[in-house]
């Protein structure tokens, strides 16, 4: 592995006002001295965009009070060509963090051109890119959907993953083939992350608890899928930042083949939590942590309030993460518990929406 210092390097975090993207540029500014960090993001309306537009407000004010590193902000498109290339050539980033795509397996079944141009056309754009003006470390996002409807758990990134259910998952496992692909013949050390269910405060409102406690908020009916028998492994947002900032100071390292060829400086991994839980488990201590932060009332009638619905297409019963990889290599795994992940969000929702 190649020990990868950030200080006084030039970051490029891609999808920089979005959930992950927000919270890792956060964290870069807590840990990073002398670093310049540039963000991009579309500020796209899949999803409120007072949301990303509060993330970006909280990461502008952090950069002004910040004495150790700089953030600049570029509202564009990795799915434009010469935005990507005027960044790089105007920048000439050292690391780079790919986090902006089109997220959500259901949405890519009524939209899939979104997914096109942002996940493929868009992460093209990054690796042609990172040729042209050489990096240290390609980091980017992929996704548990990538093991599709796999029996074996838990999910292990050495399991064959040539079954996707969902056009976001076939999206994000290209990402992973062209990433091998560039790192083979131009030699960039790149690795991939599959994420497992991120949830914390501030997050995407398409997500299960997200929705959940807005619908709930309302005295709407949510509807549990699969009829509660689904198992997630829930993911806190900070748990996945730390993985991200210690993998990005990490690069699988460049070698010579016996053919005197690159050998792929190429690597995936699993982030989660290493521990699923059922989602009746999982929204009863929303429901519980929603009373005590008191976005629900005390005598809230959750029963009434709960419908059990069969699996949706592209959805899968199971997630689970082998994260022994991650353990070995950075010596680290996710440890938030559900109840103290939930809670921070309760207690975030509630400063934010009814204050």
């Amino acid at each position: 592995m190649q020990k990868i210092d950030l200080n006084g390097k030039t970051i490029l975090v891609t999808g920089a006002a979005g959930f992950v993207g927000s919270n890792l540029v956060k964290r870069l500014f807590q840990d990073v001295k002398d670093a310049a960090i540039i963000g991009i993001d579309n500020m796209n309306d899949y999803y409120d965009v007072s949301l990303k537009e509060w993330r970006l407000k909280e990461l502008e004010q952090l950069s002004l009070n910040s004495q150790l590193s700089t953030f600049n902000f570029i509202q564009g498109d990795i799915a434009d060509k010469a935005t990507i290339d005027d960044i790089f050539e105007q920048y000439h980033p050292a690391v780079v963090v790919n986090l902006a795509a089109q997220a959500g397996v259901r949405y890519s079944i009524t939209n899939p051109d979104a997914y096109i141009q942002s996940n493929l056309i868009g992460f093209y754009n990054i690796l042609e890119a990172c040729r042209n003006y050489p990096v240290e470390h390609l980091v980017y996002a992929s996704s548990s959907s990538v093991y599709g409807s796999n029996k074996k758990i838990p999910y292990s990134t050495d399991d064959k993953v040539d079954n996707p259910v969902s056009l976001y998952a076939a999206t994000k496992k290209s990402n992973e083939l062209m990433a091998h692909a560039y790192s083979k013949l131009y030699n960039i050390p790149s690795t991939g992350l599959r994420f497992f269910t991120v949830y914390g405060p501030a997050g995407r409102p398409d997500m299960a608890y997200f929705g959940f406690t807005n619908k709930l908020v309302k005295g709407d009916t949510i509807q549990i899928f699969n009829f509660g028998n689904c198992k997630r492994d829930f993911t806190y947002v900070d748990d996945i930042v730390e993985g991200v900032v210690r993998i990005m100071q990490g690069a699988p390292e460049k070698k010579t083949g016996e053919d005197g060829l690159p050998i792929p400086p190429y690597a995936v991994y699993n982030i989660g939590n290493n521990q699923p839980e059922n989602l009746l488990t999982f929204v009863d201590i929303l429901q519980q942590e929603l009373i005590r932060a008191k976005v629900l009332p005390e005598d809230y009638d959750f029963e009434a309030h709960k419908k059990l619905v069969p699996m949706q297409p592209g959805d899968v019963p199971v997630t689970y993460a082998d994260t022994s990889a991650l353990e070995h290599d950075y010596g680290y795994k996710p440890s938030t518990s559900l109840r103290d992940g939930l809670r921070a969000f309760a207690e975030w929702y509630a400063d934010f929406y009814q204050k």
